[in-house]
């Protein structure tokens, strides 16, 4: 992950970036790692299987939107799945659920603290998915859970691996 200089928070809200958009944590603004086939076909995945479930339950999918963890931190999800449509362009509340999707360089020391920046704020559900390998994680208060399937069972959503890596 490269950073760049310090920049006011203002600043990066106005600023569009040339490629992927960047995270801001605390004045630096951080690349995100550029996903590859793998990675853009999962996430298509999520996105497609997830907004079918939009009209019955009322759930909102959005991917790589901005949230404003802190007044000076910035995430972006791969996938954010709300409750309902979020009211602001840049949510202060937590989504449903926050889906990571890894890239080929993405590093567990630099995923389990965002997944646990997450958790903290108050996602309800922490989804990671390795298109590599094909697994699939949940991330709570107990770490990183290798999972057969992800679940949302208020709505009567099931997503298996064959279905998110098809």
């Amino acid at each position: 992950m490269a950073t760049q200089t310090l920049m006011s928070v203002e600043e990066y809200l106005h600023t569009v970036f040339e490629g992927s958009d960047r995270e801001y944590l605390d004045g630096e603004i951080v690349e995100r790692n550029m996903g590859n086939k793998p990675h853009g076909r999962t996430q298509g995945r999520f996105v497609v299987l997830l907004s079918l479930f939009e009209e019955k339950t009322g759930i909102y999918v959005i991917p790589e939107l901005r949230h404003k963890i802190k007044p000076t931190r910035y995430r972006i999800p791969d996938i954010a799945v709300f409750a309902t449509e979020p009211k602001d362009n840049v949510p202060d509340h937590p989504p449903l659920v926050a889906i990571e999707v890894l890239s080929p360089d993405d590093r567990i020391g630099y995923v389990v603290p965002k997944l646990e920046e997450y958790r903290q704020w108050g996602v309800a559900h922490i989804w990671a998915a390795d298109p590599d390998d094909r697994k699939l994680f949940v991330y709570g208060a107990n770490g990183l859970h290798e999972v057969e399937q992800l679940e949302l069972p208020q709505y009567s959503i099931v997503l298996t691996k064959d279905a998110i890596f098809s």
